[in-house]
């Protein structure tokens, strides 16, 4: 496929909404949403034509969170998952559109290099039979001290695990997404000119029953379910933008060395070997693997705070064919 080389998919985690230590005001979003559009305008006014993706860990644990503080406070009923993710869908898509609007406005590139923006609700295949239902490892919600996460997991029976970047989190099963629903919308939304937000939060898990669609309680990895919707697309780069500047080998040790490019056959041995942890930088270069090995041009990890640096080649991690 001759992929254009000005088309990228942009995924950026739901921790760029939301940092630990922050009280997760609308302040907090919109100031960190800001932030975010800033480091997406340059790539904008350089000729780049971009699909957005986002996480949204820490969102839908708080929104699971509202519904069990409903529950026992009003005998409210709580949502499922996917109905949570579909509201984290809403709530980060119109900070992403709106700030992004503002920032195109500010520039003098809206109606012009963009002709607007928009969010799709989107749902994402999975398998039912899917392993990951039996091994729940996905982050989500707040960061809790050790002793009130063994509480809490005890009161209302949720997997509370140590998170590696500090803290306890809940975790909920993660399958492995199939592809987007509503790749053809999408596709026409891109083709004419928009800046699509899309499977948000990894996507609303839903799988195939003998009547139609049905969602299901799990939450999908926003990298992994980034990269089936850029290999859809087309498109030549996927730019996964996290907290770090680059990927590491013997990361937090004192010999953790970082990488400046590897090859998908270097990935898949450092992956194998353990380098990277299924609940952080594990998914990432899964990910980034499978782009590579279904037509994409390059796959990059690297700090939010320099997208553009990262996608020019002065600062990341590059993963290309070998």
């Amino acid at each position: 496929m001759d992929r254009d080389s000005k088309f990228l998919v942009v995924a950026f985690g739901g921790n760029a909404f939301q940092t630990k230590g922050e009280r997760g005001t609308p302040e907090d979003y919109w100031r960190n949403a800001y932030r975010s559009a800033e480091f997406l305008i340059r790539i904008i006014e350089e000729g780049y034509r971009i699909v957005i993706t986002h996480g949204n860990g820490p969102q839908v644990g708080i929104i699971a969170e509202w519904m069990m503080a409903g529950l026992k406070l009003k005998d409210l009923p709580p949502m499922t998952l996917d109905i949570a993710g579909s509201m984290t869908q809403g709530w980060l898509g119109y900070l992403i559109q709106q700030s992004l609007y503002n920032k195109l406005l500010e520039r003098g590139l809206l109606g012009k290099k963009v002709k607007g923006l928009v969010t799709i609700i989107t749902q994402v295949l999975v398998d039912k039979n899917d392993p990951a239902f039996q091994n729940p490892t996905k982050y989500i919600g707040p960061w809790y001290e050790e002793a009130e996460a063994k509480k809490i997991s005890k009161e209302l029976g949720w997997v509370m695990k140590p998170d590696p970047r500090g803290g306890w989190r809940r975790v909920v099963p993660s399958p492995d997404p199939i592809g987007p629903i509503e790749i053809e919308a999408i596709k026409k939304l891109v083709r004419e000119a928009f800046i699509v937000i899309a499977s948000g939060g990894g996507g609303i898990p839903v799988v195939k029953e003998s009547n139609g669609l049905k969602g299901v309680e799990a939450v999908i990895d926003k990298d992994l379910a980034g990269e089936r919707l850029a290999t859809a697309l087309g498109a030549s780069t996927f730019l996964i933008l996290t907290d770090v500047e680059k990927v590491y080998l013997n990361y937090g040790m004192p010999d953790q060395r970082p990488i400046d490019v590897m090859t998908v056959s270097e990935a898949k041995k450092y992956l194998e070997e353990g380098h990277f942890k299924p609940g952080s930088m594990g998914p990432k270069i899964l990910a980034s693997i499978r782009f590579i090995e279904n037509g994409g041009k390059i796959a990059i990890i690297g700090h939010l705070k320099k997208a553009y640096e990262a996608l020019i080649g002065k600062s990341g991690t590059r993963i290309i064919p070998d």
